[in-house]
């Protein structure tokens, strides 16, 4: 797992703290944005109240006079709630109100005021002035001087309101508070669960590094992009594994298959140097030199063409093909040898049959299966070797199928015998290298194919599955 000190280098802690930093102050704007409004809302409300009821008591004044208003003005001044009303006479005497005294220069002069006021409680006489009778409290009023020179004050006491307003802040400190929390730990799980998968990857890489090939990346049931990522990282490992063991049992089977010919080379090359030798003897050790070294560069040339093959580039570019003419071009070539092996090659072509694809290689192809068909045949009293080549055409795929009646390949080493250097005569004393069947896959896989070894009942079928 990582250090303390590592985490903040990790990309996947900063992009959490990027994100965290991100949705907080999102969430802190907002959560401001909803306080302020409420804290303008508020006072904006009651200032629109104030004022539509002064309208209202300057109308009634307007219109009914001075003794109708001091009605109006009584009936609300009795009513509980935050309404504060104070009517006053010119000289700025109370008439009628539930307040018990107003600054002086509220009544003076007519305006928009706040202030601390004195009111009475419920159900009490507004005109004692025991304070033990009354209420503190914040007011903001409207002062007006109605037509009929009374004196008009009508407000609202914000205590309420204030203490709503310092609510709502309270709680916008809190949520802001929860939101820190609820960030920090969702970025710390989410970083800490990100980074253990990470780990767990990292891990077992070192444990490939050092040597453990066969050490896999775990895949959890969550089907997540860390289990896809994990499911290609072990199918490449797996492709890493066949390779590596490939590569050794090539090795092997290299340095075995080699020392034999390289050996030959050497004693005949020191025979013919010997003193003494005739003029033939040393004409024999040449013509063996050269055809031993003619079996080494075939078997270096098949190495080549299956590397180029596997990397995907020919000798030549893909290019359009007339199929059914490399099929009987070989067919017809090798029905001579075949007749000569005591074998017959029968064919089965459809015409006209183009594909995307280089000559040469599918050329080898074919031959290498015709010529594994005519070196693995026994000849038998009373039976006659076939050989059948066919292509045709299956919906949009194209198939070249090489059959023969003879020994066949066990099933379970059908797919083995597809690597380099497989070969199932374990001796290694018949001719060959076990590179012909591995260059048919590679040309296959090359062109986008697959090479299948079926049972033919009796001897093998091969088939050669290209994209139409």
């Amino acid at each position: 797992m990582f250090g303390l000190a590592q985490l903040w280098r990790t990309t996947t802690v900063r992009l959490t703290a990027i994100f965290m930093m991100i949705f907080v102050i999102f969430a802190v704007v907002l959560l401001g944005l909803i306080s302020w409004q409420t804290s303008i809302q508020l006072p904006r409300q009651q200032t629109d109240a104030i004022d539509r009821e002064v309208v209202e008591f300057k109308r009634i004044d307007d219109d009914s006079g001075f003794r109708a208003t001091i009605l109006a003005v009584q009936r609300l001044a009795g009513q509980p709630g935050p309404g504060i009303y104070y009517l006053a006479d010119p000289s700025g005497q109370l008439i009628v109100g539930n307040v018990t005294d107003l600054p002086p220069e509220v009544v003076a002069e007519p305006g928009t005021y706040s202030f601390n006021y004195s009111k009475p409680r419920p159900f009490e006489d507004p005109q004692l002035d025991d304070p033990q009778n009354q209420r503190q409290g914040y007011a903001m009023v409207r002062s007006e001087k109605l037509a009929s020179g009374l004196i008009l004050v009508v407000g609202r006491d914000v205590v309420e309101r204030r203490g709503f307003t310092a609510i709502v802040f309270q709680w916008f400190a809190v949520g802001v508070g929860g939101i820190l929390l609820f960030s920090l730990v969702a970025g710390v799980v989410t970083a800490v669960r990100v980074l253990r998968r990470i780990d767990t990857i990292s891990s077992t890489s070192k444990m490939i590094m050092s040597g453990n090939l066969s050490e896999r990346v775990p895949v959890t049931k969550r089907n997540d992009e860390f289990d896809a990522l994990a499911t290609n990282l072990n199918l490449m490992l797996d492709r890493i594994e066949d390779l590596m063991q490939g590569m050794k049992e090539v090795t092997d089977n290299v340095a075995h298959d080699l020392k034999t010919p390289l050996t030959r080379l050497r004693n005949k090359a020191e025979s013919a140097l010997r003193e003494g030798q005739d003029e033939v003897t040393r004409k024999e050790a040449l013509e063996t030199t050269i055809e031993e070294s003619d079996k080494l560069i075939k078997t270096f040339n098949a190495l080549l063409m299956i590397a180029r093959a596997d990397a995907g580039t020919p000798s030549g570019a893909l290019s359009d093909l007339d199929l059914s003419a490399v099929v009987a071009d070989v067919a017809e070539l090798y029905g001579p040898l075949a007749e000569d092996e005591g074998m017959a090659i029968e064919t089965d072509i459809a015409e006209g049959v183009r594909i995307n694809g280089n000559r040469e290689l599918l050329g080898q192809a074919l031959v290498n299966l015709i010529e594994n068909a005519l070196k693995y045949y026994v000849p038998e009293e009373g039976k006659t070797g076939r050989i059948r080549v066919s292509l045709r055409r299956a919906g949009d795929r194209v198939r070249i199928e090489v059959a023969d009646n003879g020994p066949g390949i066990p099933a379970e080493d059908r797919s083995r015998v597809l690597e380099r250097f497989v070969r199932l005569e374990m001796s290694r004393t018949e001719p060959g290298s076990g590179l012909g069947l591995s260059l048919v896959a590679a040309v296959a896989r090359l062109h986008g194919g697959e090479l299948r070894l079926d049972d033919s009942a009796p001897g093998l079928r091969a088939v050669v599955d290209l994209p139409g």
